[in-house]
């Protein structure tokens, strides 16, 4: 397999922002907020499209653990963004499923 996540995941042993069972967050090498973490699952999916019945909980394990981290940030009290880029038109650049939580800075809308 020829992901970087993938890779990346067998790689970090203890030097992810955080890491569980589940998921493993990293900084985002190109930080397009004071706070720019990518919270990332262990199972390799491409994109929602490839999360099934079976990833629901999976998928409610990474909200919840972009939300602690907001948390533990202390940008959570003024807010933050998730976001979730699927396939090319959505700007999904690493085809690994993984949420990016952005946050300490004032967000505009629309995002691009």
């Amino acid at each position: 397999m020829d992901c970087l996540f993938c890779k990346l995941r067998d790689e970090l042993a203890g030097k992810a922002v955080y890491e569980d069972a589940l998921c493993f967050v990293l900084q985002d090498l190109h930080p397009q907020a004071p706070v720019h973490l990518l919270v990332i699952p262990r199972k390799h999916l491409v994109s929602p499209d490839d999360a099934g019945p079976e990833d629901e909980l999976l998928l409610g394990h990474l909200m919840r653990v972009a939300a602690q981290l907001a948390r533990d940030r202390g940008i959570a009290a003024d807010g933050y963004r998730l976001v979730v880029n699927s396939n090319q038109h959505g700007g999904q650049t690493v085809f690994h499923l993984h949420v990016h939580l952005l946050g300490g800075r004032q967000m505009t809308w629309p995002p691009g």
